[in-house]
């Protein structure tokens, strides 16, 4: 991000980030939580809301609603217990809200839900490709992902055998799943402390990613879809080879023009921020730049997902950053592919390779 783009955004907060097992209220009832990853990408903002629900039994209960949950590890389960003691006004947790998938926002959802006996509130496809993730131990490597990479033209043995390593990368992060869940929908209207929350559906990044708009604040919690200082990964993945998530990614972006341009966004990654229509500008305008870059550097050539990586990433990737620039890359093919600014075969070394079309 340029020094012109983050000038353009506003945070209301300043420099300020809650300490570790600490909160910071950022509107009334609402407290961010920073909590650390084992990543390149080292913290996720967690959100808690102080809310009342009604039980089974009709009892009406003070409490608080979590959304977001950080990955499985010790060091999470450590900061979560401190808030348990210090944060929560010896009030319960009465429910948890999941944005997405991704293990660090769904890594201890089944052990916040079994700890307090809360329900778990989440999308359909997300929570059903989840489980699907628990269990499919290549999922995210292994054989199949290393065929995947190979396909597309990453030959590399020392990033080849980094991939077959990863075999239950995701069940390593991510804390045995309910058994039960609430459906969140598109439209859905939540009622969370008192307020009247929106269900925002986004695609491209996740299977079904839910954001929440609370039209009385003028305050979303994006979840990954609008982050204020990077992209949110768009990939293609080995279970869903041809896919073009990067289309629908940039067609749920621009549901975000139709809320007030003056929001205050409360980002998984990053600081809170005002700047909701310039920066989802900013991030169509970044995926265009790189479509362009691309049809810019095909003429000519027939070119894999691998080749384009230093086109695209201008940085050094280790193996764990390479994963998710591979699916990026071969996002933005597809898109042009799909799009039939592109034609796509294979070679004779059994690499798929993308080229203009021959004219007819």
């Amino acid at each position: 991000m340029t020094q012109t783009q983050e000038s353009a955004l506003h945070y209301p907060l300043g420099d300020a980030i809650p300490g570790e097992s600490e909160t910071m209220e950022v509107a009334p009832g609402i407290f961010w939580l920073r909590m650390s990853l084992p990543f390149a990408l080292d913290h996720i903002n967690l959100w808690l809301i102080r809310d009342r629900m009604e039980d089974r039994f009709g009892t009406l209960r003070e409490g608080w609603t979590v959304v977001d949950c950080c990955v499985n590890s010790p060091q999470s389960q450590a900061q979560w217990n401190a808030i348990f003691d210090k944060r929560l006004e010896g009030l319960p947790i009465l429910r948890v809200i999941v944005t997405h998938m991704h293990p660090d926002h769904i890594g201890l959802a089944g052990w916040l839900c079994e700890r307090w006996q809360a329900p778990l509130s989440i999308s359909a496809t997300d929570i059903n490709v989840a489980r699907v993730a628990m269990t499919d131990h290549d999922g995210f490597g292994g054989e199949s992902g290393t065929r995947f990479y190979e396909l597309h033209g990453l030959r590399d043995e020392g990033f080849l055998g980094h991939v077959r390593g990863r075999r239950s990368y995701y069940s390593s992060l991510v804390h045995k799943l309910p058994q039960s869940y609430h459906r969140l929908m598109d439209g859905d209207l939540l009622s969370i402390g008192g307020h009247s929350w929106q269900c925002i559906a986004g695609y491209g990044h996740a299977p079904e990613h839910i954001a929440l708009y609370n039209q009385d604040l003028n305050l979303l919690i994006s979840g990954d879809m609008v982050l204020p200082r990077i992209s949110a990964n768009v990939s293609v993945h080995a279970s869903e080879p041809e896919a073009n998530p990067l289309q629908l990614f940039m067609d749920s972006l621009k549901r975000y023009f139709d809320l007030p341009a003056d929001a205050f966004v409360l980002p998984s990654h990053g600081k809170p921020f005002n700047g909701l229509h310039t920066r989802v500008q900013q991030l169509l305008d970044h995926h265009q730049e790189h479509l362009n870059d691309i049809l810019q550097a095909v003429p000519g050539k027939e070119l894999s997902a691998a080749d384009i990586l230093p086109l695209l990433f201008k940085r050094k990737l280790d193996a764990h950053q390479t994963t998710f620039a591979m699916g990026e890359a071969l996002a933005h093919l597809h898109y042009l592919w799909f799009k039939q600014q592109l034609q796509r075969r294979e070679d004779p070394h059994g690499v798929l390779r993308f080229s203009l079309p021959q004219p007819k």
